[in-house]
């Protein structure tokens, strides 16, 4: 666990709340990620009342104002406050989402990669850090891009088919049957709403089971392996590390 330190773009940060907390309507003067790892937290924007559970990351914009309170104690949060020159060259290339809130997703797994470059420094880690930071900030405009422009209803039923039996071996073929579709128009389209390849949704959402199972309980790693779909243990490993930057072991390790 770290405090606080600036890295190229932005302003990271660590924190653990010992007791439950209310805190009045306030504002930012950046614009900062919250990355919530343990705990429960509830925020009031607008009028609204949401309550979001770990493993997700919320994205605000500076001068939105709002009310938090932390629901539980011993609540864990990791922050990224984007220096306001980045966010002024970020609006030049495109729409920026005034909220968002996304759990278990790609920015889920861009703010543990970038927690644990941070926690483990070494001599590569500014730039790497910067990397990190600049995906999180791409992801917001792009998924700014895709609300602005409606999937097919057929697409939806596909990640609906996606999200509720992604461990299983699933074809490009099949799912293009059950669209009603060709194969490479269902590719097509796909990459062009969601930015990514069938096979690399699936493997998202493997990693999101997985990391669940992680933080939930101690069931073997070759049992996740298995409930998640990946072929073996060794399998499962090469993915976790790739999308999170850490082995399914130690991104367990880094939870407690």
């Amino acid at each position: 666990m770290f405090h606080k330190c600036r890295i190229p773009a932005a302003i990271v940060s660590e924190s653990v709340y010992r007791r439950s907390i209310c805190l009045p309507e306030h504002s930012h003067e950046l614009g900062f990620f919250t990355f919530i790892i343990d705990g429960h937290y509830s925020e009031v924007v607008k009028r609204k009342d949401v309550v979001y559970s770990p493993q997700t990351v919320l994205w605000r914009q500076a001068d939105i104002s709002h009310k938090d309170r932390i629901e539980t104690a011993s609540s864990r949060f990791f922050f990224v406050e984007i220096e306001s020159s980045f966010s002024e060259r970020l609006r030049e290339h495109g729409s920026v989402p005034e909220h968002l809130a996304e759990k278990n997703g790609t920015l889920t797994w861009l703010a543990s990669r970038l927690r644990n470059e941070i926690a483990n420094c070494c001599s590569g880690t500014p730039l790497i850090a910067e990397g990190i930071t600049l995906e999180m900030l791409g992801h917001l405009t792009r998924t700014n891009t895709v609300r602005d422009r409606q999937p097919p209803r057929w697409l939806i039923r596909i990640i609906e088919r996606l999200n509720e039996d992604f461990a299983e071996p699933l074809t490009n073929e099949e799912l293009a049957l059950e669209a009603g579709v060709h194969p490479v128009h269902l590719a097509s389209a796909f990459r062009r709403f969601y930015r990514q390849t069938i096979g690399d949704y699936v493997q998202q959402r493997r990693v999101e089971r997985a990391s669940a199972l992680l933080l939930d309980g101690e069931m073997p790693l070759c049992e996740i392996a298995f409930e998640c779909g990946f072929s073996d243990q060794s399998h499962f490993t090469r993915v976790f590390k790739r999308q999170t930057g850490e082995t399914p072991g130690a991104y367990r390790s880094s939870l407690k």
